[in-house]
C-alpha cells in the first residue's frame, strides 16, 4: 500500500514492489481514515508506505487494520516501529531470494474513482500494465529524448501508464511536480528541464486557454512552451471548445484519448499525425485493443448508432477485487463492458456520448448529457458545466444544469436556457439552470454528478 504524493520515492516503491512479486496498492493521498481504512481491509495490505504528513493517520489506521502490520516513512523515522524508506534502500540485495513473477500475475490493484457509487478494486496484472504501456508507445512514439512532465497524481491510472510507465519503458525522462500549484513552477520545470510531452486534464488545458495573453509572440507564456512538442489529455471528456482554443493559443498539437482504470487505462487515441477530430476521443489504440459498440442485447451496432462501448485485449483487467458480481457484470465473453455510452463515425473514430447510469429519457426519447454539456462550453460565459437527469411528474425524466461562471462575468438563467434553446431540440433543454462557484469533483478532475443526484434527492 503506498499513500504518497508526487515523488520520486513513489516510483522508486512502485517498481519494487512489483519486482519483488508483491502487489501495489496505489492509495489517494487525499483521503481520509474511513477511506482509507476501506481500502486496506479490502485489499489485506500488510504494510504502507508513506510520507511525514500522514504518518499520525496511518499509525491510527495500524491500530485499527488487523492485517496492516509495516509503516514505512519516506522521511527519518520519528519511532522505533516505523521503517526508514532510506535505510531500507542501503540493505544488500544480494541475500534476497529472487522470486519467480508470472506475467499473469496481479501487479497493481487500483481503486476506481467511486463517481458512480462505493470504489472498486480493480486487479491489473503485469502483462496489462506493459500490453498498454507498449500500445501508448506504438501510438505516441515517444523516445529516449522525450522528457515527460507528470503534474497528475500518479496513483491515478491515467499518470501511472502515460506519466510514469510510458517513458521509462522507451528510456525518456520524467519530471515529477508535488503540485499544479502554483503554476508558475511547473512553466518554469518546463523550460529548465526542456520538456517535450505534456499530459493534463480538461482542466488544465481550459485554465490555459484562458489565459490572456498580451501578444500571441510576445507572450511568455507561450515562449516557456516552446520546448514542448505534444499535448495529451485523459481522465475526463475533453470540450470542443477547449481543445479548439488550446490548439490555436499554443500552436501545440492536443491528442484526446479515452480510457478507464479497468483498461490500464488507454483504450482509444486520436493520431499524432492526420485527423484529430474535435469532440472525438479518437480511434482504437493501435496494436491489440479492440472495440464494438453494442445495444442492450448485445448487438453489434453501425455507424452512428448510439450504444455501450464495449473494450478487449490483453490491457483489461481480470477483475474486482472480492466482487464477483461486480466483474460478471463488467466482463463478458472476454469483453469489458465500460458503462460508456458511444457511437462511430464512418471514418472509425468514436464519440462518447455519456454514462449509460447517466441517460436521461424524457418520454422515451434518450438525452446524453455530454451533448447539452458540450453546448453550454461553447457559451463564452461559462467556465464550467454539468447535466444530471431528475424525476418529472409529466415526462418521467427532465434534464438539469449546474453552471459556473467565469470570473467576474454575470448571466441569468433564462440567457442561458435560451442560448440552449437556439441550439438544441426542445426535448433536450433543461428544466431548470443552478448557479453554482464549483462543481464537486475527484482527484483526476471528473465532475461527480453522483454528488450532485444526491443532493437533488434530499
Amino acid at each position: 500500500m503506498s499513500k504518497l504524493d508526487n515523488c520520486p520515492e513513489f516510483i522508486i516503491s512502485y517498481y519494487a514492489a512489483v519486482k519483488a512479486g508483491a502487489t501495489v496498492v496505489a492509495i489517494n493521498y487525499m483521503y481520509k481514515m474511513e477511506e482509507t481504512k476501506f481500502i486496506l481491509q479490502d485489499s489485506q495490505a500488510a504494510g504502507i508506505i508513506t510520507s511525514r504528513p500522514y504518518i499520525q493517520l496511518a499509525e491510527e489506521l495500524r491500530l485499527r487494520v488487523d492485517c496492516l502490520k509495516h509503516i514505512i516513512c519516506t522521511s527519518a523515522a520519528l519511532k522505533p516501529h516505523i521503517l526508514d524508506f532510506s535505510e531500507i534502500k542501503k540493505e544488500n540485495t544480494s541475500i534476497l531470494k529472487k522470486l519467480s513473477i508470472s506475467g499473469t500475475d496481479i501487479a497493481v490493484i487500483l481503486y476506481t474513482s467511486g463517481t458512480t457509487g462505493h470504489p472498486k478494486g480493480a486487479m491489473l496484472t503485469h502483462n496489462n500494465l506493459v500490453s498498454n504501456a507498449l500500445d501508448c508507445a506504438a501510438n505516441l512514439k515517444p523516445n529516449s529524448r522525450d522528457t515527460f512532465i507528470c503534474i497528475l497524481p500518479l496513483f491515478h491510472s491515467f499518470a501511472a501508464t502515460v506519466c510514469m510507465n510510458l517513458p521509462l519503458l522507451v528510456g525518456g525522462k520524467i519530471v515529477v511536480m508535488k503540485s499544479l500549484k502554483p503554476f508558475k513552477r511547473v512553466i518554469r520545470a518546463i523550460r529548465n528541464n526542456r520538456v517535450s510531452i505534456f499530459t493534463g486534464i480538461p482542466s488544465i488545458y481550459t485554465l490555459l486557454k484562458n489565459i490572456k495573453l498580451p501578444g500571441i509572440f510576445a507572450s511568455p507564456l507561450i515562449k516557456l512552451f516552446n520546448p514542448v512538442r505534444l499535448c495529451i489529455s485523459g481522465a475526463a471528456a475533453l470540450p470542443v471548445e477547449t481543445f479548439k482554443s488550446f490548439e490555436k493559443k499554443f500552436r501545440i498539437p492536443l491528442i484526446e484519448g479515452y480510457g478507464l482504470t479497468e483498461a490500464s487505462p488507454v483504450v482509444t487515441l486520436n493520431p499524432i499525425k492526420g485527423l484529430r477530430k474535435p469532440g472525438s476521443i479518437g480511434l482504437s489504440l493501435a496494436g491489440s485493443v479492440e472495440i464494438k459498440i453494442v445495444d442492450d442485447k448485445g448487438n453489434e451496432l453501425t455507424v452512428g448508432k448510439v450504444g455501450e462501448l464495449l473494450v478487449k485485449g490483453p490491457n483489461v483487467m481480470t477483475g474486482y477485487l472480492n466482487e464477483p458480481e461486480a466483474t460478471s457484470q463488467a466482463l463478458k465473453d472476454g469483453w469489458l463492458y465500460t458503462g460508456d455510452m458511444a457511437k462511430m463515425d464512418k471514418d472509425g473514430y468514436f464519440y462518447i456520448v455519456g454514462r449509460k447510469k447517466e441517460m436521461v429519457n424524457v418520454r422515451g426519447l434518450n438525452v446524453y448529457p455530454r451533448e447539452i454539456e458540450e453546448v453550454l462550453y461553447q457559451n463564452p460565459k461559462i467556465k464550467e458545466a454539468a447535466i444530471i437527469g431528475i424525476p418529472d411528474e409529466h415526462r418521467g425524466e427532465v434534464p438539469k444544469g449546474f453552471v459556473v461562471l467565469k470570473d467576474e462575468i454575470q448571466a441569468s438563467e433564462r440567457e442561458i436556457i435560451q442560448y440552449l434553446r437556439d441550439r438544441l431540440a426542445p426535448y433536450k433543454i433543461p428544466r431548470n439552470i443552478e448557479f453554482r462557484k464549483s462543481l464537486p469533483k475527484n482527484s483526476s478532475g471528473k465532475i461527480l454528478k453522483r454528488i450532485l443526484q444526491d443532493e437533488e434527492k434530499k
